[in-house]
């Protein structure tokens, strides 16, 4: 009991001045301080991220052929009838938007909140209203559909 009670009375050695040493009081304390700090956070419902996401209900099954018809009422205008960009829009099926760099969730954020203009020169995107998370995801798989048949993964 005693050796314990030294252990933990122990301050963390400063090193250098600059780091502190870890030592197995410093360990213990933050291993026992961080569930508690942690538990004190309000972390947000899953529905209420799902919705601030602008993403789909669970279980929503996308459809490529309705992806389509949407994209070509809603954003054909400026990326143009197939995805492959116009003189206001960049192209959609281009390897800059593959899943690995501009994941879905991005392009429901993009359609709720717009974009600022990053990697192209054609200004910032606004946000495209009226469309609901499920009309975006019907849309994002046309978009995956394109970028496939182009050889994007």
């Amino acid at each position: 009991m005693g050796s314990v009670f030294l252990l933990a009375a122990r301050r963390p050695s400063v090193g250098d001045g600059k780091r502190i040493k870890w030592t197995r009081p410093l360990s213990l304390a933050v291993f026992l301080l961080v569930p508690v700090i942690l538990a004190g956070c309000d972390w947000p419902e899953p529905e209420q991220v799902r919705r601030n996401l602008h993403l789909p209900e669970p279980g929503f099954v996308a459809d490529a052929g309705r992806g389509k018809d949407l994209f070509q009422a809603n954003c054909a205008g400026c990326h143009g009838l197939s995805a492959r960009g116009t003189r206001q829009g960049p192209p959609l099926v281009h390897k800059i938007y593959r899943p690995k760099h501009h994941s879905d969730t991005a392009f429901h954020m993009a359609v709720k909140s717009g974009v600022r203009q990053h990697h192209w020169n054609f200004g910032h995107m606004p946000p495209v209203e009226g469309l609901a998370p499920e009309e975006v995801g019907h849309i994002i798989a046309y978009v995956r559909r394109e970028q496939r048949r182009a050889g994007i993964q």
